[in-house]
This record gives C-alpha cells, structure tokens and sequence, in this order.
C-alpha cells in the first residue's frame, strides 16, 4: 500500500499481527501511449467476485496491476494470494502464496478472467514468481511489454528472520525484474526469467510503477528516506539484455546519468508511494497518476496531473474518499486499511477505472470477511482539475 509504506518483510506471512503493523506503515509511505490508445476495452468493467470454489483456488490478492497485451488480453499481477477451496488461516498465517497473475479478456461487453496460480513439479500452488534463494520472495508490481517478451518489475524482499530493517522496521533486498517469454495460451509454461537491477543497500528499489515511452522503459521507485520521494530510472530499450549495466537515473542536474544515486537523484515527486500507476490520457494530452494519498493509513485515493510523466505534477486531488475506513459505513473495521490505488486506462472512455484493496490487521478476519482483500474497481466520470 501506499500501503506504501508497507511492504511487508515476513516469510510466513504479511499478516502476522506484528507484520501487519509494518505492512500497512510501508504501502502507505511499458506500453507506448499509442498502443495503449489501440487496445481499450472500455464496453466491460473490470470484476474480480471471489466466488469461492469457481476462480481456480484464487481466493483474494493485493497490488492489482493490469498490462494490456497486443492480442487484446491483460495480464494482471497479483501480490499475496490466498488460494485453496476456502480462506484458511492457521497459527495466525494464511494460506497463501507470495504472487498470481490473472488474464482477463473482454468480448462483446463480457468480462472474463482466468486466475493462474503456478505449480511445482508435484502440482503444489507456489508463487508465480518464485527466487531460487530460500530466503527471500518477491513481491509483484508492475510491469510492460517490450518486443515479445513480458518484464514484471518485483521487489525483493527478505524472510524476517534474515532481514536487515531499516528506520521503518523493513528489510529490502533489491530489485529483481521478471523476463517473460514464450508467452503462450498456458501460462503454466511461461518461461521466467530474473535479472538483477538494483541491488540490496540502495534504499530506493525501481518497481513503484513501469511505462515506455519513445526507446526506453521507465520504472519508478520510492526512496525510503527524508520525504520518501519518487525517483525515476530508464533502461534503453535496446539495453533489456541487461538492464543492470545500462540502468540510468534523472540527476538533479536534470541529466540522465547511468546507474542509480539515489542521493544524487532529482525527485519526480517530493512525497512518493511504492505503489501507483502512470499513464498518458491521449485526449487530454497529460500524464495522469493515481494513488493513495501519501499520508499514512490514508482512506483518500487522489489524482495528480502533468505535461510529463517527469513532471512537474499538480498537487493531489481527492476524487475517491473509501467508504470502508469510515465508522458508520457498512464493512467499517478499525483493524481495516486500504491501499493499492492504481489507475487502468485500457477500460476507460472519458471516465477513470480505478482499484484498490482493503486489508486487515486482525488475522483471523481473512478467513470470514469475504468483502476484504480483492481488488475493489470504482469506475467515475472525469473529474475537473486544475493544469
């Protein structure tokens, strides 16, 4: 979440009542433009209905981000997912593996979605994205398509017990991009494959949000210090071999300089998140993002403007107040926090598709609150605003 300032450092779970706290603390804190123009499917509404027992053992995720693919498909990347024929949790640790994916399709005004939760050899559920080091996960975020394969930006993140927290109490590890190829009808044969981008210590991880533009992929990152800023990097389109060499980052000059100084880098926001989306709105010739406020356990879901997605960005709006964190609105929890407000153009026509997703720091609440914990879409007309 903006959560943000809530990525979780937990190899049991997120939900632990301890790492809860931390997750919640921590959310808070690349396709063209023309492509994306081509390939809208504004006649469905995103939906994501549990309907437990019907979605191939996907019982609820955060993150929620969407790719749109050149077929007419979208990828979504899922974060924590709780699977199985009903929500368990046991000794206070969900069932759940670290990451899913979904293809959604839309066809004559009809929304589908096919879950997909990877197997092992022995057909076990275990994280789409799965490191080989037994002592860190990754966490899913955004992602673009680049030639013909698919990149999944993914932040790596320690088990507790091996992690180095830092102020916040969280531990980091890099980031450690997914390339994705032979991408084929099952994606249960998908080749993956991770490339190291940023490494352990750097205290700003590119994975926030992903978009191309022109001959380079840009990937943003919060940095976990002073005002928590977003800073942004690129690679060279040409450069995907190997991202790590050929990474660059926005100086305070306003220069790109090749690698990553966060220090030294020039904030594209002064008050970034680790999660949000970016795109460009051709009929209104501006970048739009869309993310919770930065403020912690924030219920306000706001909209910043600017000629550039390197800004300079308008201040934020509110244009989404979430119910659910309000006493006296139905499904009001104090224990409830929500975040993952991410914008997702190619079902838009005039009017902003959003989702968010609530979670809980009582534990026990995953297994029988069936109204938590999936992404939630809000579809409204275009707000005014000011340039």
């Amino acid at each position: 979440m903006t959560r943000f300032h809530r990525t979780a450092a937990s190899h049991r779970c997120l939900f632990w009542p301890k790492l809860a706290l931390r997750f919640a603390v921590l959310m808070l804190a690349f396709m063209p433009a023309s492509a994306q123009a081509h390939m809208r499917h504004f006649n469905c509404t995103p939906q994501f209905p549990l309907q437990l027992g019907q979605t191939n053992g996907w019982l609820g995720a955060d993150a929620a981000y969407s790719i749109p693919r050149r077929d007419g498909r979208d990828v979504w990347v899922f974060g924590d997912t709780l699977y199985g024929k009903k929500r368990v949790v046991n000794d206070k640790a969900p069932r759940m593996v670290r990451n899913s994916l979904g293809i959604s399709t839309c066809k004559g005004g009809q929304w589908h979605i096919h879950y997909v939760i990877r197997k092992n050899a022995q057909g076990e559920p275990r994280s789409f994205f799965a490191p080989q080091h037994p002592h860190i996960w990754f966490r899913a975020l955004d992602g673009f398509l680049a030639r013909h394969d698919l990149w999944v930006t993914l932040l790596c993140v320690p088990n507790e017990e091996n992690a180095k927290s830092n102020a916040l109490g969280f531990g980091f590890c890099g980031a450690e991009p997914a390339r994705i190829s032979n991408l084929g009808p099952d994606p249960q044969k998908w080749t993956i494959r991770y490339v190291p981008l940023v490494p352990n210590g750097t205290d700003a991880y590119p994975s926030a949000t992903a978009l191309l533009h022109g001959r380079y992929a840009y990937i943003f990152a919060q940095w976990n210090q002073g005002t928590r800023p977003l800073l942004a990097t690129r690679i060279p389109l040409s450069g995907l071999s190997d991202p790590a060499a050929h990474l660059q980052y926005l100086a305070n000059s306003g220069q790109w300089k090749t690698g990553f100084d966060p220090a030294n880098a020039k904030p594209v926001m002064k008050r970034g998140i680790s999660e949000l989306s970016i795109r460009y709105h051709p009929r209104l010739k501006r970048w739009l993002a869309v993310m919770f406020s930065p403020e912690g356990f924030s219920s306000k879901i706001i909209l910043r403007t600017a000629p550039s997605f390197l800004g300079p960005w308008s201040p934020g709006q509110v244009i989404y107040n979430v119910p659910t964190m309000h006493p006296g609105n139905p499904g009001y929890s104090r224990s409830t926090f929500c975040y993952a407000g991410k914008e997702h153009p190619e079902f838009e026509h005039g009017a902003p598709v959003f989702t968010y997703v609530c979670n809980t720091m009582s534990v026990s609440s995953l297994a029988t609150n069936l109204n938590i914990y999936f992404p939630k879409v809000v579809r409204m007309s275009m707000p005014s605003f000011k340039y």
